[in-house]
């Protein structure tokens, strides 16, 4: 007897493994990626020691965000995340195009960047992987592996990322509980306070660094008591990802100080090599490769989940929302979703294309801060418990107004991909709707 059938399914067909804490680690280990060994050298060129700043207004902006998600994911509990939220607000074009955005413009393309950045780590230990066909083979194996362990069911792919998730802040927490020693207080003093636009700029950075948490609400029809874990999931989540971030980036400015802004390229190795020795270095790369493969990991747990929520509502063919009948996974959706990953990522075609993600995310954060007032409507009450965020519309209207100053902050490449993106998945809906697909529900 398969080891899920203690289970009970869901109307999808799915089992709802994942509860509080898994949720919670999920969302580090979709936050908690390559940017961190990166992030303090380019905040302390923009900011200096007045980097804590930006931290705080960041925490501000993704808090108003990430409130938008608990409530919404509180109400809609079925897979999808932000595309479910998206279209049960706004109806199944809204939905579509929020679901292109979600698994294909911010989920295939940035983890395929984030596999060709795992390559690029694993290349200083096995130089061999610098050859074209060796990095093929390396990249077949990674993502076959991946697809293989998350159909063979949602629990085995959640354990997975939580351990990952553990094995990934082990490196963090060291070089900050063994950095404090080595910390120059007079490094932290903030003597000249930065200007406007660096602190705008510096706070623009960090909201996409702490993007990845709505990733880990694609499986909502896995999550168990959704009305509750998801708004403990994101605040226990959020919680730990700024308590960790906060700590790395005092540490790392006061231990190397002003060199800390020379230092964009890997800051946390030099702030390792200054605490530890030599063998810092290794530590900090060993630490970097491990929360890559994370992030990796985590995409193949999640974003399949939003292919097939599409299909499952006959926008996309009917097949991507099969349901494996042993382990009651999406199967087709994970395989769907890790070959075009693979096949992006080994032919650098994500290059060219992964100027969209960015912008992705920032339409689906406004999509579900508008969502939860029309979601007040529509679904008044989803059950007891639901959680409601305080002060009526005024944080999703607030949420709104932050991602459309963010979206403003666009390159005209960006744009551009964006909306190429958009207007192509607008054709592909209305071809649906002739019949291509099953008719949506």
């Amino acid at each position: 007897m398969d080891h899920l059938t203690a289970e009970p399914t869901t109307a999808e067909g799915l089992v709802r493994v994942m509860d509080t804490r898994a949720l919670s680690l999920s969302i580090v280990n979709m936050i908690v990626g390559a940017g961190i060994f990166v992030l303090p050298g380019i905040l302390a060129g923009l900011l200096g020691p007045g980097a804590i700043l930006a931290y705080l207004i960041c925490s501000v902006a993704v808090a108003l965000v990430f409130l938008c998600f608990a409530e919404a994911g509180s109400r809609v509990t079925r897979s999808g995340g932000a595309y479910a939220y998206i279209s049960d607000a706004f109806g199944p074009f809204a939905g579509f195009l929020a679901s292109i955005l979600l698994w294909f413009g911010w989920g295939i393309l940035s983890n395929a960047a984030v596999a060709i950045a795992l390559v690029e780590v694993a290349v200083i230990a096995f130089p061999v992987l610098d050859a074209a066909l060796p990095r093929a083979a390396f990249l077949v194996v990674l993502f076959a592996g991946l697809a293989t362990l998350n159909i063979r069911g949602a629990k085995a792919g959640v354990r997975f990322v939580v351990v990952n998730t553990y094995l990934k802040l082990i490196p963090l927490i060291v070089l900050v509980a063994w950095g404090a020693f080595f910390v120059q207080w007079d490094n932290l003093l903030i003597l000249d306070l930065p200007s406007f636009e660096s602190l705008g700029a510096g706070t623009l950075i960090l909201v996409f660094a702490f993007g990845g948490a709505e990733i880990a609400l694609n499986a909502g029809g896995e999550i168990k008591d959704p009305s509750r874990t998801v708004p403990l999931g994101l605040l226990f989540g959020f919680g730990i990802v700024f308590a960790l971030y906060v700590a790395i980036q005092s540490v790392a400015q006061g231990v190397l100080g002003p060199d800390l802004a020379i230092n964009v390229e890997a800051p946390l190795v030099a702030t390792a090599e200054r605490a530890f020795g030599p063998w810092g270095r290794t530590f900090m790369l060993l630490g970097a490769g491990i929360s890559i493969f994370g992030v990796t990991a985590g995409h193949v747990l999640n974003h399949p989940r939003a292919l097939f929520g599409t299909a499952r509502d006959g926008l996309l063919p009917r097949p991507l929302a099969a349901v494996h009948p042993r382990f009651k996974t999406p199967h087709v959706a994970i395989i769907v979703c890790t070959t075009l990953t693979c096949g992006i990522a080994m032919t650098g075609a994500f290059k060219t294309l992964a100027v969209v993600s960015s912008g992705s995310v920032l339409l689906l954060y406004l999509g579900c801060s508008l969502a939860v007032l029309k979601l007040r409507r529509s679904k008044p009450v989803a059950g007891d418990g639901v959680f409601v965020i305080p002060g009526g519309a005024l944080v999703p209207l607030a949420s709104s107004a932050i991602v459309i100053w963010l979206l403003s902050n666009m390159t005209g490449a960006e744009a551009l991909g964006l909306g190429l993106l958009l207007a192509v998945s607008a054709g592909a809906y209305f071809l649906a709707r002739r019949g291509t697909f099953a008719a949506p529900k």
